[in-house]
Formats: structure tokens, C-alpha cells, sequence
């Protein structure tokens, strides 16, 4: 019922509050996986660009970096940026961490909805 809802905010009726949670949708962790893939991307293209002796993006210059040691360790720190990066997304993509919580006076106990579909739901309840 309160899934609905497009925008985030909070609201009180009489004796129930219900406080939205964002979850991993939020600006910073989209400035944060475009930043790591985009830098993973040029760790690796540099790496790769040492491998091949030639510069394969202008503006990102490898002639000076030997393959072995240095082209090797960039390449694997761009893969295990994109690995990083590719966590960053599928998490964005999912929502995690989104759901609310409903504070309800009258019947005297609060839930905690966390989920954003029916196959992945945790709910706790309190009573107080």
C-alpha cells in the first residue's frame, strides 16, 4: 500500500507514522559507481595499452609504463574496479535497503518493512 508511492516522504495520520527509507538509491552511490567504473575502465585500458604498446585511448598515455610489472597490476586493479563497480550497480538496481516504518499508536506497535518486492520481504514487528 505505502510501496506505491514514487517519492520519498514522511507522514502522520492520527496515531500511524510512516517514515519511508530510500535504500542504495540515493545520488551519492550513482556519483560513487560511475566514478569507479570509470576509473577502473582507465586502469585497465592503460594496462591493456602497455600490453600493446600502443595508446589505445589519446588522452591516456602508456608508453612509458612496461607491461611487466607495472601493466599487470593496473590491469588488475581495473578488474577489480569493475567488479566493485559492477556490486555498486546490481545494488542500485535492486534497491536494497528500501522500505518503511510504520508507527501505529493506537494498536501499539511499530513494523519495520524492509523489501521491495513480495519475493524478498523482511518485515519486523513490535509491540511496545
Amino acid at each position: 500500500m505505502f510501496r506505491r508511492l514514487s517519492f520519498v516522504m514522511n507522514f502522520q495520520v492520527d496515531h500511524i507514522r510512516v517514515d519511508f527509507i530510500i535504500g542504495s538509491r540515493r545520488i551519492s552511490n550513482f556519483c560513487w559507481a560511475f566514478v569507479i567504473l570509470f576509473g577502473a575502465l582507465g586502469f585497465f585500458f592503460v594496462g591493456f595499452s602497455s600490453y600493446m604498446q600502443k595508446d589505445l585511448i589519446p588522452f591516456l598515455s602508456a608508453e612509458q609504463i612496461l607491461f611487466i610489472p607495472q601493466g599487470i597490476v593496473m590491469c588488475f586493479y581495473g578488474i577489480a574496479g569493475l567488479f566493485i563497480s559492477f556490486y555498486l550497480w546490481c545494488t542500485i538496481c535492486w534497491n536494497v535497503g528500501s522500505g518503511y516504518n510504520k508507527f501505529d499508536k493506537q494498536k501499539e506497535y511499530f513494523l519495520f518493512f524492509v523489501g521491495d518486492s513480495l519475493e524478498k520481504i523482511v518485515v519486523f514487528l513490535f509491540n511496545f
